[in-house]
């Protein structure tokens, strides 16, 4: 693990609060051509959004809350067999990811930690999701950081907002942005964890990705932190 303020600033122990997660997928992914990424299918049976939302669940958290849009009702209804799990509709979804965000953190409301991540991330596993709760420092911003070619350490998804973070978090948000410009802002509080072992960190946004949807995901239910 290394990066952001983790380099600088002792670690406290986990105080063993499970975070709520928060799945971003409204879009309709114009530039893949195939309908929303959520209902994109994997080689194991199941949908996108399935996957991701059992990492989520499978990693330690506490429950799911799913942002949809585009086809919401089809969104929706893949995730009528999975147990702790919400629906948030954003009526504006094509205004951007922004707004996404802002309806998910509302309906989630004040108080609990929030593991955030687009749908369009199939590598991320419970593995990966554990990880991150585990390394969680009361008050900071835990990303998941992923090795690019050169070696060098790039911040990704999921990322988990301490409680004191998820008002300005949804403040901040904006058009295609996201938390994008806070975590900027405010990269003191940011730890990176490097989960480059478990997930390289790309996401599908091309024909040409489709690839990544693979069958060989770890979303099995870990140890709980």
């Amino acid at each position: 693990m290394s990066g952001g303020a983790e380099a600088t600033r002792p670690r406290q122990p986990f105080a063993g609060r499970r975070p709520r997660g928060l799945v971003l997928a409204a879009g309709a992914g114009r530039r893949l051509g195939r309908g929303p990424k959520a209902l994109l299918p994997c080689d194991d049976g199941l949908t996108l959004i399935e996957s991701v939302v059992l990492a989520l669940l499978g990693g330690g958290c506490q429950d799911v809350t799913v942002v949809t849009g585009a086809r919401g009702e089809e969104v929706a209804s893949a995730l009528a067999g999975c147990d702790r799990v919400a629906v948030a509709v954003n009526p504006v979804w094509s205004s951007g990811m922004g707004s996404s965000l802002r309806r998910g953190l509302q309906a989630i409301g004040p108080g609990p930690d929030v593991m955030v991540t687009p749908v369009d991330r199939p590598g991320i596993c419970a593995a990966e999701v554990a990880r991150l709760i585990a390394a969680h420092r009361p008050g900071a911003i835990t990303a998941a950081a992923h090795r690019d070619s050169e070696g060098r350490l790039r911040r990704g998804h999921p990322v988990l907002f301490d409680a004191s973070w998820t008002s300005q978090a949804a403040t901040a948000a904006h058009g295609d942005v996201g938390a994008r410009d806070l975590l900027e802002a405010h990269r003191s509080v940011v730890d990176l964890i490097d989960c480059s072992d478990l997930d390289d960190g790309a996401d599908v946004d091309v024909p040409a990705d489709l690839h990544r949807l693979r069958a060989d995901r770890v979303n099995v239910a870990t140890e709980e932190p």
